[in-house]
């Protein structure tokens, strides 16, 4: 059967994205199937590198529609995780451990056509070098899929959460964070994020809000009641390209393309 997203899937996908998940992931999740229907014509396997995949939240269904998958992580007991759900679902992911930063040397260059690094660029301690990094990795003509911490979005949360001048710090700390007791080292606003993609030699192809609305509402009323989750999922599908509530988003998600030549 077809998930909202228009994509083929198993029960256990299924299974995996009921509720406030499924809202949650379902702007994400119709980016990626977009992405990989434009970079692959023939609708071929394509090789897909997760950097800082964890577990494989998105390598293993990845996997099951029929890419070939690796992720690098620099945790060994996600990768051990990710092997045993991989197995699991009957699917092969590659497991590396290593950093961002390392992979040409982990992976060689231009060879992964897809470049998923989703939460990633908050923490590591260069995110240019770290850009610079995914653009030697993915071939020509292929795409980088950024997933960022949004700054506008802390700051409104915690306006609305009564922390007025936390809300204030977010937006004029230049790494968007509202004191020492922010667990986030960094967010991003829709102009940071591109001029780092766009310093690494890659094109801006598109940008979405994820998490818009999702969040302010409570998962109780999505995980009982499928049609308002479907309500929201269409709701957060317009409001992810919309020029102004985009920026409000959570997590703001990028897909750079690498030119063919």
């Amino acid at each position: 059967m077809s998930d909202v997203r228009g994509v083929a899937v198993t029960g256990r996908q299924q299974k995996r994205v009921r509720g406030s998940g499924r809202v949650r992931s379902a702007v994400l999740w119709d980016a990626l199937r977009t992405v990989l229907a434009r970079i692959t014509p023939e609708a071929g396997p394509r090789d897909v590198v997760d950097v800082g995949g964890g577990t494989g939240g998105f390598a293993v269904p990845l996997a099951e529609l029929g890419h070939r998958v690796t992720v690098v992580d620099a945790n060994p007991d996600a990768l051990a995780a990710l092997e045993r759900r991989a197995a699991e679902s009957g699917v092969r992911v590659r497991a590396v451990q290593g950093d961002a930063v390392d992979l040409p040397d982990l992976l060689g260059r231009d060879t992964a056509d897809l470049v998923l690094c989703h939460s990633v660029l908050e923490f590591v301690d260069e995110p240019g070098a770290a850009m610079a990094a995914l653009t030697g990795v993915v071939r020509p003509g292929g795409s980088v899929s950024v997933l960022v911490a949004g700054q506008v979005a802390a700051a409104l949360h915690r306006a609305v959460s009564g922390h007025f001048d936390d809300a204030r710090r977010v937006l004029t700390d230049p790494s968007g964070r509202w004191g020492e007791g922010d667990r986030m080292p960094r967010r991003f606003t829709r102009e940071t994020l591109s001029t780092l993609v766009r310093g690494s030699g890659l094109r801006v192809a598109e940008l979405h809000g994820v998490r818009i609305f999702a969040d302010l509402v409570p998962s109780g009323l999505l995980d009982g009641d499928a049609d308002s989750a479907d309500a929201l999922i269409a709701l957060e599908a317009v409001a992810a390209v919309h020029p102004v509530l985009r920026d409000l988003a959570a997590q703001l998600h990028l897909v750079a393309d690498k030119p063919a030549g």
